[in-house]
């Protein structure tokens, strides 16, 4: 019997700061009584304490929420499985920080520990006036609160950890160091760098600073100030944010007073649909949530079929073997080719059916390899899938491997993330060039690897 042939394995091409995992945590970081307990019970539906007095979360409090998708609700709607499983955001609400925390004021190095315990943060801001909501400097000024935290949290990282083993007598190691304490000399998180994959490499196991984490700014507003979609306050903020690194897209104005309503009138649709045409805005929840798992650089793709339908969540940039790992391992380490066709295509040629022979008639089903890239900026929305499982379903003999196919799962999806801000009422033009292309890229993935 010839020797079984030796398969390759597929490196990761994902190279970002932090941890390459699949359940990444976003944490509520700011100020005490900003509203980061209450967006959290929101969010996650929770009942965490969100009392009217500083420290009133001492440990953090973790929890998740789904991912909202317009596509996944219409595999959902087209094969009615009993079993659905969405794609979620994991979220901890993180206790209040105050000035000198650093230097052991309030929780002190605790607070900054559960923030180096997280991947990303959502930087809750206070923007509203309310003399029965105390604020630990009793007055209302964003600006000062957002370099609070920010100098907190450098002055923290201001002396570089020490690193050993094989990076401590590389020059590598010497040039990264300095160029680090050059940025945070002058005030500049890490992640407004300009660094090498191998400097990301250093600093991801050797150094492991919360300035590398992504933030996105919410600034909660007054329920009035969110009706009229004005605010004194947000001019200032977006300066501050654009001239420490951020984007206008980072920043999200909502309003937890207007949240709370919503949710309270969640039993009653009559009432929630008069309160809805009244007030003309929309919840930001849905977009919290799909720019957080974003954030993170998180993407995913589903399995759909007649028993299930599942969400399978992968990096952001990952190579096809590496999605397919998602499902099984085996199916990294033997993968051989991916069949993929766009969501769009499947979505506007299935005819309200489940089969995919319509997209193969219309010559919208292709073949692609291990090389084959999910891009998020290319609207890739996922593939056809016929579920290879191993010990499971048909095997056939094809090409000196083995391709197996599980009978009841037919359909895969790789959404992009982007789409509920224009489902949920968002203007086109908000989005970046890049997301306001059309819906046109892959959909299909039939996986064969060798057994």
């Amino acid at each position: 019997m010839p020797p079984k042939k030796v398969v390759e394995d597929v490196t990761s091409n994902v190279v970002a700061f932090g941890r390459v995992r699949k359940n990444l945590k976003m944490g509520c970081v700011g100020l005490p009584n900003v509203g980061k307990s209450s967006l959290f019970n929101l969010l996650t539906e929770q009942s965490a304490p969100a009392e009217n007095y500083p420290f009133c979360t001492i440990e953090p409090n973790e929890a998740r929420c789904a991912v909202p998708d317009a596509r996944y609700d219409f595999l959902c709607d087209l094969w009615k499985p009993p079993s659905m499983y969405p794609a979620y955001l994991q979220v901890t609400d993180i206790a209040g920080l105050i000035k000198g925390a650093s230097q052991g004021e309030g929780l002190g190095n605790a607070f900054l520990s559960h923030i180096q315990a997280v991947d990303g943060m959502f930087h809750i801001v206070r923007a509203f006036d309310n003399d029965e909501v105390l604020h630990v400097d009793d007055s209302i000024d964003p600006v000062r609160d957002l370099n609070i935290l920010q100098k907190t949290i450098i002055a923290e990282e201001a002396i570089v950890r020490k690193a050993g083993g094989k990076y401590k007598m590389l020059p590598l190691f010497t040039e990264t160091t300095t160029k680090i304490k050059a940025m945070l000399e002058t005030d500049k998180p890490v992640r407004d760098g300009s660094w090498t994959p191998a400097e990301i490499l250093l600093i991801n196991e050797k150094m492991q600073l919360i300035t590398t984490k992504p933030v996105i700014y919410l600034v909660n507003l007054t329920m009035k100030d969110y009706l009229r979609q004005k605010s004194k306050y947000l001019p200032l903020i977006a300066k501050w944010v654009t001239e420490h690194g951020g984007t206008p897209r980072d920043i999200v104005p909502f309003s937890i007073e207007f949240e709370e309503k919503l949710y309270a009138l969640r039993e009653e649709p009559a009432k929630l649909e008069e309160f809805m045409k009244e007030c003309k805005v929309k919840s930001k929840l849905d977009k919290i949530i799909t720019e957080g798992f974003t954030k993170l650089g998180l993407q995913y793709y589903f399995t759909a079929g007649e028993k299930e339908i599942r969400c399978w969540t992968i990096q952001k940039g990952c190579l096809a073997p590496q999605a397919a790992g998602a499902i099984h391992g085996d199916f990294e380490r033997g993968f051989i080719k991916a069949e993929v066709v766009a969501y769009q295509d499947f979505h506007d040629l299935c005819e309200g059916g489940k089969s995919m022979g319509p997209i193969k008639a219309a010559g919208k089903y292709r073949q692609e390899g291990k090389t084959y890239m999910w891009r998020l900026k290319n609207r890739t929305l996922g593939t056809k899938l016929q579920k290879i499982e191993a010990g499971s379903g048909a095997r056939s003999k094809m090409d000196g491997s083995f391709k197996y196919r599980h009978r009841s799962m037919h359909h895969i999806q790789h959404p992009s993330f982007h789409v509920p801000k224009c489902l949920d009422g968002e203007a086109a033009d908000s989005l970046q060039p890049e997301h306001q292309k059309s819906m046109n890229e892959p959909l299909s993935l039939s996986l064969a690897y060798t057994g």
